[in-house]
Formats: structure tokens, sequence, C-alpha cells
């Protein structure tokens, strides 16, 4: 019944990566999916997650591909690590998204029972979002 929508976004009105995953699953297991669903061509600079992407994998891969992870550490980490708190602010555009997807009472309260029905329905009010604010 629970279903969490993993975004990857530029901005507040375009995600350029949708991924769903169980309510109960951890974050960071969806990563992968969600950064190859990335285009080649753009180019980032930084990424700031949310304390559910911090692992060393995560970390590593970004830091392979030149792109310097913004993520803070979990408090149970035993080597915190430093981040940018000024670049982490900038997460906020990616809340912004999800609260106007939540203005659609059908992503809000996932009326359909289909992971795929529900994914196509985030599809579509993603793209209205982009649309309307373009």
């Amino acid at each position: 019944m629970t279903t969490k929508i993993h975004a990857a976004g530029i901005d507040e009105n375009r995600s350029v990566a949708l991924q769903l995953s169980c309510g109960n699953a951890n974050d960071a297991p969806t990563f992968d999916s969600l950064y190859e669903g990335l285009r080649e061509d753009n180019v980032i600079e930084a990424i700031a997650m949310d304390k559910g992407y911090d692992s060393d994998r995560i970390r590593q891969r970004l830091q392979l591909d030149g792109i310097e992870p913004v993520i803070p550490p979990r408090p149970n980490r035993i080597n915190q690590y430093h981040y940018d708190t000024e670049q982490y602010k900038r997460r906020n555009t990616i809340e912004r998204f999800f609260n106007k997807m939540k203005q659609f009472r059908r992503i809000a309260t996932r009326y359909d029972k289909l992971k795929e029905s529900f994914f196509a329905a985030v599809h579509i009010v993603a793209a209205f979002i982009c649309l309307k604010n373009s």
C-alpha cells in the first residue's frame, strides 16, 4: 500500500529520472537505476541527496564520475563526512517538485493498485508539471 517515488530533477518543474520502490525499502538500492536513467549529455558537478542515499558505494561511484556527492551523513556513521551545506540547501527544489506532484489526489493517495498504472500516472503528472511551468 505504500510506495516511494524517487526522482532526479533539474529544478522544481523538471524531473529527468523517476523510479518507484516499496515504502519499507531503503533508498540506497534505487540509486543505481535512477542514476543510470540520467542522460549522458547532462553535465553534473554535484548531486544533493537525502540521508537515505548515504553509503560508501554511492559516494565512490559519484566521485569516480567526477561528481561531488552532497549527502549529509547518517548519525550512526562511524566516519562522518563533511558536505557543503549551502549546496545541500538547493535540494529543496526536488522537495518542491514532490509538493507539486502531491497536489494531484491520484498521486497523493495512490488510487492505482498496480505499480505500472501508478507509475504511468506519476509520469503523466511530471510531464504536466513540466509543461505547465515552462
